[in-house]
């Protein structure tokens, strides 16, 4: 088969595109992958020569009355018109969008074409992108059983999000940390705030890293471009051995090093997080579309595996509070764990894989 994957835009829709990829590739199908201009997207490819890669503009939908809906529908054909001409030259069998507008065209374009189309949605309830994009598809992939009845009308399936094969099995511990150059004697956090860094959550680790919590841990903290150097240096100045970094292409080895994670609440986010089976502290993105990552932070803490933090409440003492309290408590950290890691479905690629090739 020839399968067509629109995955731009964010993390948490091009790395489980990629996963999804992979699983087909190995199956002997074809795959072209739809991605953004956004430089996320160019750093995440990188070295990826196995896929063909084709760029789309990225488009976001305004309100309904806003003046920006001409500019919207301008972007939104100047995605469409060329998606067309590549399908015409392609030839897909199927095509899978994996959330946002950025899905939208490739999806209308298999539609035309009376192809199988499918729309995955990783969070606990749907964008508008994806509310539209599930009155056009044949199926729609779930990520959490909770987001179903947000799809009354249409054909739903829960597979789980789709990670990398990259994660699919940790590293040990001590050759994950020595990479890294930090020590197996101490605690090891480790922050991420998604594909493009978290600045609210780095101007927290600002004022934690001088609270007495943090003087006995280590630290991977994944900063986004814009934070690196200054958060290194926060590190230094308070003798905390740290490895910073704008963005990290061996997630396997972060995950394999970490004892808690402190992170956003995206849903890519969060399948990797319950794949290590790691106790988190979760963040949300507080502008999120429709509070989304409050959502899905909602289901780990709901179940034992995440403390959930407002960021609008997030202060370096409330952080590193919370960090000590749990550091601090080994079999509240294990129960964490083990709840964390019986929360998302596993091989969720396969399964979606697995559905596609079923409408064949």
């Amino acid at each position: 088969m020839k399968i067509a994957i629109a995955g731009g835009g964010t993390g948490g829709h091009l790395f489980p595109a990629l996963a999804v990829g992979e699983v087909l590739l190995e199956r002997g199908h074809e795959v072209l992958i739809f991605i953004s201009e956004k430089e996320v997207d160019a750093l995440a490819i990188r070295g990826r020569n196995e896929f063909r890669f084709e760029k789309l503009p990225s488009i976001g939908m305004p309100r309904l009355f806003s003046p920006a809906m001409l500019t919207f529908f301008k972007r939104f054909n100047a995605s469409f018109a060329p998606c067309r001409k590549i399908f015409n030259e392609f030839q897909p069998d199927a095509v899978l969008g994996m959330g946002g507008f950025t899905s939208t065209p490739p999806i209308l374009a298999g539609k035309l074409r009376r192809i199988p189309t499918f729309v995955h949605e990783s969070n606990a309830i749907p964008g508008k992108a994806n509310r539209l994009n599930g009155w056009l598809v044949d199926e729609v992939l779930l990520g959490f059983e909770e987001c179903k009845a947000h799809f009354p009308h249409a054909r739903c399936e829960v597979t789980g999000t789709p990670i990398r094969r990259s994660l699919a099995q940790p590293v040990e511990r001590e050759k994950a940390l020595a990479g890294f150059g930090l020590s197996p004697e101490r605690k090891t956090v480790f922050i991420m705030g998604g594909s493009q860094g978290a600045h609210g959550i780095n101007e927290a680790l600002r004022a934690a890293a001088a609270t007495p919590q943090f003087q006995s841990v280590q630290v991977i903290h994944l900063t986004g471009p814009g934070d690196e150097q200054p958060m290194a240096q926060v590190y230094r100045e308070a003798g905390i051995p740290a490895h910073v970094a704008a963005f990290c292409h061996q997630m396997e080895n972060a995950y394999s090093a970490a004892d808690l994670v402190i992170a956003r609440s995206g849903a890519a986010s969060l399948s990797e997080i319950s794949h290590f089976g790691l106790p988190s502290i979760l963040i949300p993105f507080p502008h999120a579309a429709e509070n989304h990552q409050h959502l899905n932070a909602e289901i780990f803490a709901r179940a034992g595996a995440a403390t959930l933090l407002k960021e609008s409440e997030t202060t370096g003492e409330t952080l590193a509070a919370a960090v000590g309290a749990l550091l601090g408590d080994a079999s509240r950290l294990q129960q964490m764990a083990s709840q964390s890691a019986h929360l998302a479905p596993r091989d969720a690629a396969v399964c979606v894989a697995d559905t596609i090739e079923r409408f064949k």
